[in-house]
């Protein structure tokens, strides 16, 4: 009876949301395999991921050289980390930051000049929005470390994280218009849930440095760090992600996933989804050992 009632015929939208699910196929003109082939072209850098015992994964771009700007390499690489990620039942919470001190200065030009048709364009664009997206479904509780500069796709990259942690000295830009084009990997979308839409307008259209202080008041930074020391803020920022993933792995990850319904879905769709979740928890190990221990407290 129970199972019957958890099993319903899933929407589009709501397949959309199932894990390892990209937003454009073959259907949209979106061949994959071509454009991977395209991007092995342009090498250099590496995006690194260590997985913790606690649960809490550190994702690291690494092309210092060039301020951990994305080369086609480290494009490919980021969705293998996803799809890593994707299959690890352990995790719990993930922080995304850049080596040396810095986050991401976006893409390395030299990709950018050598694809520089229109054709090109989208075909990246809609690689790097289907890793993004599938990036931001993770049951996982991502956080963006900001240490350095943030700057076009590398801004965009943070607004696919759940929050935001600067140090003061950091900076998040979107350029894209000095650059002659618009976000291209879903960051205009995202920032508009994050900030409004016209504060998102203002920050897009002009350019804006947005420093710690400045993204604070706007909502796009939720906490400035204390320490600058790139190894003491990594520290700081497992320490406050550590107060959302203390818990049990499977209600952590069954949160997010209910959030990312809300966020994505029809309302009917997303109460749904909320309640196959709970489906999976109720009357599983951890529901039941904190009914035993609540009721161990109010004897």
């Amino acid at each position: 009876m129970a199972k019957s009632l958890l099993t319903t015929s899933l929407s589009a939208r709501t397949k959309l949301l199932q894990t390892g699910v990209s937003l454009y196929n073959t259907s949209h003109g979106f061949h994959e395999e071509e454009v991977k082939k395209i991007l092995e072209q342009f090498p250099g850098g590496s995006i690194d991921l260590q997985k913790k015992q606690n649960g809490i994964g550190i994702l690291t771009l690494n092309n210092p050289n060039k301020m951990n700007a994305f080369s086609g390499v480290m494009m490919l690489q980021l969705l293998e980390r996803v799809i890593e990620l994707e299959n690890w039942t352990e995790g719990k919470g993930l922080i995304v930051h850049g080596a040396k001190n810095t986050f991401c200065s976006g893409s390395d030009l030299n990709a950018v000049k050598a694809l520089s048709t229109p054709e090109n364009g989208v075909a990246l664009s809609m690689f790097m929005q289907n890793t993004l997206t599938r990036f931001m479904r993770l049951p996982l509780i991502s956080v963006a470390l900001v240490q350095g500069w943030a700057m076009g796709g590398g801004a965009e990259f943070t607004t696919a994280c759940d929050f935001r942690l600067m140090t003061v000295e950091s900076v998040i830009r979107f350029v894209h218009k000095e650059m002659g084009i618009v976000p291209s990997w879903g960051g205009a979308s995202r920032l508009v849930e994050i900030i409004g839409s016209r504060q998102a307008l203002k920050v897009l259209s002009g350019t804006f440095k947005l420093d710690s202080k400045k993204a604070l008041n706007i909502g796009l930074a939720d906490e400035v760090l204390q320490s600058s020391d790139e190894y003491k803020a990594l520290e700081e920022a497992q320490e406050w992600l550590e107060q959302f993933v203390s818990g049990p792995p499977a209600v952590i990850r069954g949160l997010k996933t209910s959030v990312c319904s809300g966020r994505e879905l029809y309302l009917e769709e997303a109460l749904q989804n909320e309640r196959d979740v709970l489906g999976t928890l109720w009357g599983g190990p951890a529901n039941l050992e904190a009914i035993a221990k609540r009721g161990k407290h109010t004897k």
